[in-house]
């Protein structure tokens, strides 16, 4: 078990609106999640889900309690510090791929490294590596529409794991794929998450694809109804 946990949050809740259009998203959520955890997120639409990924993702910020990434109150930081924690320890990957279509596989993944101000042979490098990760080595000069939705998704993720995140949040990511092809991309975030040791952060509908991870976290109505570790994982 992890000394500390990578991420945390105490208290959180979320509105939206004022008055009668007021909407508590969150009503007080307590989670903890730890290094190398593969967490599925499941509820229905309004649960709380969506939003409580979004301030994970520092793409939101709660209306009252904390959150801690590695111990650093998020709350405290300003929104240029907040980008920088995104772009630095957090990848990205999205139902919709959020592929650039002009572009080939390769400069789509070296995307977050142009915003490190990498150099380009720096960047070559780990793009093609992270192709590799993800067995597209031969399609690195294809564009997205010379690909698959299983093989887009690959380079989403390759995308999402070049610059080697602490915490990889996955947002439905077989929702636009058919049954193989979403195992293919399951087993894929699975030895990610075994081999690099990225923690897995998923939301899904499909219970199914939540049976990959080793905690299945379930929301209602902004809270937490039910939190469980599967496959003997005691961490």
């Amino acid at each position: 078990m992890a000394d500390h946990p990578l991420l945390a949050l105490q208290g959180v809740t979320k509105t939206y609106g004022t008055g009668d259009a007021q909407m508590h998203a969150l009503a007080g959520i307590n989670l903890s999640i730890n290094p190398g955890e593969f967490v599925a997120v499941m509820g229905p639409s309004g649960s709380g889900k969506s939003t409580c990924m979004n301030i994970l993702g520092c793409l939101d910020t709660p209306s009252s309690g904390e959150y801690r990434f590695q111990g650093v109150n998020v709350g405290g930081l300003t929104r240029n510090q907040r980008a920088l924690l995104r772009r630095h320890y957090i990848g990205f990957v999205f139902q919709g791929f959020n592929l650039l279509n002009r572009t080939t596989a390769l400069e789509n993944v070296e995307l977050p490294l142009i915003y490190r101000g990498m150099d380009t042979a720096t960047r070559h490098r780990l793009a093609k590596a992270a192709l590799d990760a993800v067995g597209l080595a031969s399609r690195e000069s294809h564009t997205p529409g010379e690909l698959s939705g299983g093989q887009q998704q690959r380079v989403a993720i390759a995308r999402a794991i070049v610059t080697e995140p602490a915490l990889l949040l996955a947002d439905e990511p077989t929702g636009n794929l058919d049954s193989k092809r979403s195992v293919e991309i399951m087993e894929l975030l699975t030895a990610i998450n075994r081999d690099q040791g990225i923690t897995v952060v998923m939301v899904t509908h499909e219970p199914d694809m939540a049976d990959y991870a080793k905690r299945i976290i379930s929301f209602k109505d902004g809270l937490i109804e039910s939190d469980q570790k599967l496959k003997g994982y005691l961490c």
